[in-house]
């Protein structure tokens, strides 16, 4: 689709560009100089920008301002600058620039089951793999199916995923029945829904369990949707949220090797005000310290959110069977499993990735055209 701009009209500190449709948008000087795509403002090779803002005034002003035809069905926004400068916006870069597009999130509760894709295809297909990036990057949630059951085999996913995250403890982590193991996943007891390593300041953003036996009783795999219940919680509590969101949260886990400890709060929102982690642990969580002036009101907050995450209405419930992975978006979808009732062998090992990576290797299937 064609944006024309039909007129500009300068300002103090900003040009005002008018849309053919009548729409407005305000273009502040010192961003029109410092987004310049030239040759000497930008590496060609790369694109990367070389121009410093400092090296012009901070009331910078243009000289000269004009519209002019940029190509047979466009125009461009031509700007003189005192140091004799020249910059053009083409209408769609400017366009292209007025926001930036949030993904689209699917909510889903108890009566959700995440898509099941092929492990190999997902290796092997670029198509195969963006689908099932974008179901991953829209739910939080997908699981492979068919996979390899050889232990460490979960490295194979970083062709598509990224590199590991490494956190303390294993690079690999190895979840089976121990008394010696520092969790309660060592245990046959149940799990409640949590997200992995509140106890680092930032927890690992993705995480795959992968299953590789399972002949035991029990143990059925339970997800949550963390965002959409924060969402929910927001929009009918919102003095609930907000205290989520201010108090610190001290949490730990430790093993004899290694300690972890980190005091976040459980609710963290991005600068245009969106969910991007929630903290959920109750496990690792420790003692808020007495000082805290916003104690009873978090006590509050938190007694509301726990409740609604045990909730059974909202755990989706499924079992994990041996050669399937359950990919997890680690700062929304908390994960847990029922009790485990026979010593049936299983044997679960996990691993961690970043949500930036994952996001990233769609963009660069996109933008080489191989989807």
């Amino acid at each position: 689709m064609r944006h024309s701009i039909s007129s500009v009209t300068r300002n103090d500190d900003a040009l005002t560009a008018v849309w053919s449709d009548g729409e407005h948008t305000e273009l502040p000087y010192l961003w029109l100089r410092d987004n310049c795509g030239c040759g000497e403002c930008r590496v060609v090779q790369t694109t990367e920008k070389r121009f410093h803002i400092y090296r012009v005034p901070g009331d910078l002003r243009p000289l000269k301002v004009g519209i002019e035809r940029a190509g047979s069905d466009a125009e461009a926004i031509s700007i003189g600058w005192p140091d004799g400068h020249r910059t053009r916006y083409r209408s769609n870069e400017i366009h292209g620039l007025l926001s930036r597009p949030r993904p689209e999130l699917h909510y889903w509760d108890g009566r959700f089951q995440p898509r099941r894709f092929d492990y190999r295809r997902f290796l092997a297909n670029d198509s195969a793999a963006a689908e099932f990036i974008e179901e991953f990057l829209r739910t939080g949630v997908c699981v492979l199916v068919d996979a390899p059951t050889e232990p460490d085999s979960s490295e194979q996913l970083a062709a598509r995923l990224g590199p590991v995250r490494e956190v303390l403890f294993e690079r690999i982590h190895n979840v089976v029945v121990d008394p010696k193991g520092y969790s309660i996943a060592h245990t046959g007891l149940a799990v409640a829904p949590h997200n992995d390593f509140s106890s680092y300041t930032w927890p690992p953003s993705v995480q795959a369990l992968h299953m590789l036996v399972n002949e035991c009783e029990g143990g059925e795999s339970t997800v949550v949707d963390g965002f959409g219940l924060l969402h929910r919680l927001r929009s009918e509590h919102p003095e609930m949220f907000d205290v989520l969101c201010r108090v610190p949260v001290p949490s730990r886990i430790f093993s004899e090797e290694y300690e972890c400890q980190a005091s976040n709060p459980m609710v963290e929102v991005d600068s245009g005000g969106e969910v991007r982690l929630l903290r959920f642990n109750t496990q690792q969580m420790q003692p808020i310290p007495l000082s805290q002036p916003r104690l009873r009101d978090f006590y509050a907050a938190y007694h509301e959110l726990s409740g609604r995450i045990n909730d059974t209405a909202v755990q989706a419930t499924f079992r994990l069977e041996g050669g399937q992975i359950l990919l997890c978006a680690g700062h929304r979808v908390l994960h847990g499993r029922t009790a485990l009732r026979s010593d049936g062998r299983r044997h679960l090992q996990d691993a961690y990735f970043e949500h930036d990576n994952v996001r990233n290797h769609l963009r660069l299937l996109r933008r080489t055209g191989r989807v």
